[in-house]
């Protein structure tokens, strides 16, 4: 997979050199305010998002895929994450799947990077990777990443129970199959 752009983002593999950046999302509490046990823990220190960092690069090798840095196409800053990964599962009766997810630093939110990552990742699911499905899921009170996953075009499921959190589950079907 080679990096690739939309009008304002640049998505790539992570580097070990983001560690900075991954500890300032993963130590945000407005981040994790809707993570609860489906986010990971609040990082308390730079060696936990190094270590998060390896764990990712760990997906790309086992999988070839796994989520990818984000950064601000006009400053090269370092936004967040984003992108598809797959999930062995079980996970709400469901095995092997791609999950969409996406989470960047607040002071990027309700400017629609959010939606603008999402959608990339969707599209590069379905038309370069030829996914017949993308799911997602998400904690069932975080309206704002309920409401980018259905105006991506994902459809809304099931309610179910993840680590404590009430989450709620999102799929697409690839629509040239």
């Amino acid at each position: 997979m080679q990096p690739f752009d939309t009008p304002r983002l640049h998505f790539r593999p992570f580097l070990a050199t983001d560690a900075a950046g991954m500890f300032a999302l993963d130590s945000d509490p407005a981040v994790h305010r809707y993570l609860g046990g489906i986010g990971g823990h609040m990082a308390t220190s730079l060696e936990q998002s190094a270590a998060t960092i390896a764990f990712i690069q760990a997906q790309y090798a086992a999988n070839g895929i796994g989520r990818w840095a984000v950064l601000l196409r006009e400053t090269g800053e370092f936004m967040g994450w984003a992108g598809l990964k797959l999930v062995a599962g079980p996970l709400n009766d469901h095995c092997n799947f791609y999950d969409l997810g996406y989470r960047l630093r607040s002071q990027f939110w309700r400017q629609g990077y959010g939606y603008e990552a999402a959608q990339a990742w969707l599209d590069y699911g379905f038309e370069t990777l030829k996914l017949p499905r993308i799911c997602a899921y998400a904690d069932a009170e975080n309206l704002g990443s309920r409401r980018i996953l259905e105006k991506v075009g994902l459809q809304l499921g099931n309610e179910f129970e993840e680590d404590g959190t009430r989450c709620v589950w999102y799929e697409a079907r690839n629509p040239k199959w």
